[in-house]
């Protein structure tokens, strides 16, 4: 079985959010089931030097965009068992950056349009093209439209994973023939239509054959007004196609056992001591008083409504009247970005804003926090809580999208749970939560066991990559 993975970003040459952790752990994990997976991707101007000129040039040719043809390299590079192809453009890469430039329909046309066309030239008999967000959902359309006479293109199934509805690839309707050479019949409301414009989300959830998001209540979710972006209406038309499998972590780069980040290894059979070793050694470092009596409530996160920021700015001052520390890592909008450093300069005690995003600090934060703090009001799957259940952090959650799969809320009468959450998007519920979760903390042998479970989840891809193996034998079963 033979997969080209399509991602417009994939760890460790480009990443933006959890995207490009998928694009890498993915493949990886699936790879280990015998399934020769090899991802593809843009060859970005931002790619280390420690990637770029060790990368292989394959070949080069041509590629229509509209009436345009462009040149396109294809350069290769084997990280860790994946087969990496790149599509090189200097013209549409060779810039600052991902994404969020006036020609991003442009650019992302072209390396769509560059993937199919690559499968002539790749020594590679591809079964299925699975592609991911808007960036490659327009695949399978191209796919029906301009490949269907081809030999190596006829029988290719694809599959489309939506890992935020909230991005569709909304471009002005001109789009569709100036760019993807589409005539005037694609215009409908079947087909790419959405409002005057068009919507390459759309597009892939119209024409791949499976549609996958990262976890089954978020597919359940973007079924309804509340979470369906516009689209709820299509998506609760397409029945069984489209289905939910939850993300999962690589437990080799997200293992605190031998985490070269923190300050102390640790495993489930050792965090008592040494866990509480790395939580001294965070307070130490970022200037907090070192207490184990006060609870260190971590949080590595975009600043944005989404995440619940909002919700958190309502009852911040209430927050810190309880025996806590509060460590934040990110950054986001200036008006969330402000209020932490207002907070962290009022209570430099109790608050840590660090705006700015480190992986190394991430990974002391998931390791020297008691707790860990996700109240979103949309989480498609989320990987931070995996993160730091796999750190012994426990998480405090939101029930919404995966965080609702994932989490368990602690239930004090069987002892069961290695998480607490609250279900309404409400700054009350959200407070109440917290200090229920303070109220269970000093009681150690309780608290031992909340972080045991937490840390012995198999968050890992292992499942997960089964169930995609699934989906993948049943398109070629078809």
């Amino acid at each position: 079985m033979k997969v080209l993975f399509a991602a417009a970003e994939a760890f460790p040459f480009a990443k933006s959010g959890g995207l490009a952790d998928v694009a890498y752990s993915l493949p990886k994990a699936l790879r280990k089931l015998g399934i020769d997976v090899r991802v593809i991707m843009p060859k970005y101007a931002d790619i280390s030097p420690d990637f770029s000129t060790k990368m292989k040039h394959l070949c080069h040719f041509t590629v229509p965009v509209g009436w345009r043809n462009q040149y396109c390299g294809i350069e290769y590079l084997n990280l860790d068992g994946i087969p990496f192809y790149f599509i090189d453009n200097e013209y549409y890469f060779k810039r600052p950056g991902y994404y969020g430039y006036f020609d991003d329909g442009e650019r992302f046309s072209f390396f769509s349009r560059a993937v199919c066309e690559a499968v002539y030239h790749l020594d590679f008999d591809v079964d299925i093209i699975h592609v991911n967000d808007w960036h490659t959902s327009i695949i399978p359309v191209l796919l029906k439209a301009h490949y269907m006479h081809s030999e190596k293109h006829k029988k290719i199934k694809t599959v489309l994973t939506i890992h935020n509805l909230k991005y569709q690839g909304i471009f002005p309707k001109e789009v569709m023939y100036d760019l993807l050479s589409l005539p005037d019949e694609y215009f409908d409301e079947n087909r790419l239509k959405f409002y005057d414009a068009i919507s390459f989300l759309k597009g892939g959830i119209i024409y791949s054959d499976k549609v996958v998001t990262v976890s089954k209540t978020y597919a359940n979710e973007i079924r309804t007004l509340s979470h369906g972006e516009g689209l709820h209406g299509l998506l609760s038309g397409i029945g069984e196609k489209l289905i939910g499998i939850v993300n999962g972590i690589d437990y080799e780069v997200y293992n605190p056992a031998t985490d070269k980040f923190i300050f102390v290894n640790y495993d489930s059979n050792t965090f008592e001591s040494r866990k509480k070793e790395n939580k001294f050694k965070l307070q130490q470092m970022l200037n907090l008083p070192v207490s184990d009596e006060i609870v260190v409530i971590g949080m590595v996160t975009r600043l944005i409504k989404e995440k619940g920021i909002d919700l958190i700015e309502r009852i911040l001052s209430k927050i810190l009247t309880l025996p806590i520390q509060l460590v934040i890592l990110g950054a986001g909008e200036y008006q969330y970005e402000q209020m932490f450093r207002h907070y962290a300069s009022a209570f430099p005690s109790k608050v840590s804003a660090n705006i700015c995003y480190s992986e190394e600090l991430a990974r002391k934060i998931y390791a020297g926090s008691d707790m860990y703090l996700m109240p979103s009001l949309t989480e498609p799957c989320g990987i931070s809580q995996l993160i730091a259940m796999r750190y012994g952090s426990v998480p405090i959650v939101r029930e919404t999208g995966g965080l609702k799969d994932t989490v368990k809320p602690y239930n004090q009468f069987t002892g069961e749970g290695w998480g607490f959450s609250f279900a309404n998007y409400d700054p009350s519920e959200l407070f109440a939560t917290i200090k229920y979760a303070l109220s269970i903390y000093p009681d150690k042998s309780r608290w031992k066991s909340i972080v045991y479970q937490a840390m012995t989840r198999d968050n890992s891809w292992n499942a997960s990559a089964y169930e995609y193996q699934k989906v993948y034998e049943s398109l070629l079963n078809s």
